[in-house]
């Protein structure tokens, strides 16, 4: 480094003392601009010959290469796309067209939620007990070919909706079956002892009622029997009272509001006489 007596300082040997003008300034940048691009295009040459010959030896790898570029081709994409609507009026779902049995099922089934939502808040009993009793008074009414309503109604009255209740003279459960009477249709549901159990009190008592019924020839014969009063003049009011629910069921289900604190009266069952009933005798 040499040091002016000016006291510019100089920055090398090879640098001329004088300044370069513009216009080679401008030629120095054009020159080193046109070597940049010389070396860039070197570059790219050697690495597009790279790739080319990769794509050649893997053609696995050209047609992932392809896809990510160009996409899978329009018909690729026609097939792939989901049942979409095209236009409006195709956005809007054609109605279903449902059979006898299938609108009967779906009736039915609001039905016994209209009984179920009545029963529950008339008898203080929870929902998913209530619905439990409906629906397997329903299925049972289906097999047996009888009312479920009918079912429903004598078991209001019989128990109150309790699956516990016990009378003095032997009744059990929601339909209130005299169980020691009646052992042999429990014999295949567990014995005596499924007398308590809701499924099993509900499908013996509405076997039971459903023989009187036949027997009786009418609803309220079979009522009269079903209460143990076939050999009496008067049934107290049961078959009243079973029958006045019966009613009312009948409109809750079409979807009629009924008052839900109408008071069921309190049924006094007369002794059960053996000589009418066929079980009771064979002991």
């Amino acid at each position: 480094m040499t040091t002016r007596f000016d006291g510019a300082t100089q920055c090398g040997p090879h640098l001329a003392s004088q300044p370069v003008s513009p216009t080679g300034a401008k030629r120095l940048s054009a020159r080193a601009l046109l070597r940049t691009t010389q070396h860039s295009l070197t570059i790219f040459g050697i690495s597009a010959v790279a790739l080319i010959a990769l794509l050649i030896t893997r053609p696995d790898l050209a047609n992932k290469l392809g896809n990510t570029l160009h996409g899978p081709s329009i018909a690729q994409a026609i097939e792939a796309m989901p049942d979409a609507p095209l236009s409006a009026a195709a956005a809007t779902p054609a109605p279903v067209l449902l059979s006898a049995k299938e609108k009967a099922m779906l009736a039915s089934e609001k039905q016994q939620q209209w009984v179920t939502d009545w029963l529950s808040k008339r008898y203080r009993v929870a929902g998913d007990a209530a619905d439990m009793f409906v629906s397997t008074a329903y299925i049972t009414a289906h097999e047996i070919k009888l009312d479920p309503l009918l079912i429903l109604a004598v078991m209001a009255i019989e128990s109150g909706l309790n699956p516990f209740a016990e009378s003095p003279v032997g009744a059990q459960g929601l339909m209130q079956v005299m169980s020691k009477i009646h052992h042999a249709r429990f014999q295949d549901l567990g014995g005596v002892k499924a007398a308590l159990n809701p499924a099993a009190n509900i499908r013996v008592g509405s076997l039971i009622l459903k023989d009187y019924v036949t027997r009786g020839g009418s609803i309220k014969e079979g009522l009269k029997t079903y209460v143990g009063a076939a050999a009496f003049d008067s049934d107290s009011g049961y078959g009243s009272r079973v029958l006045a629910e019966y009613a009312r069921l009948k409109q809750v289900a079409i979807g009629k509001k009924v008052p839900v604190h109408t008071r069921a009266v309190a049924v006094t069952v007369p002794k059960p006489v053996p000589a009418q009933n066929e079980e009771l005798a064979s002991l």
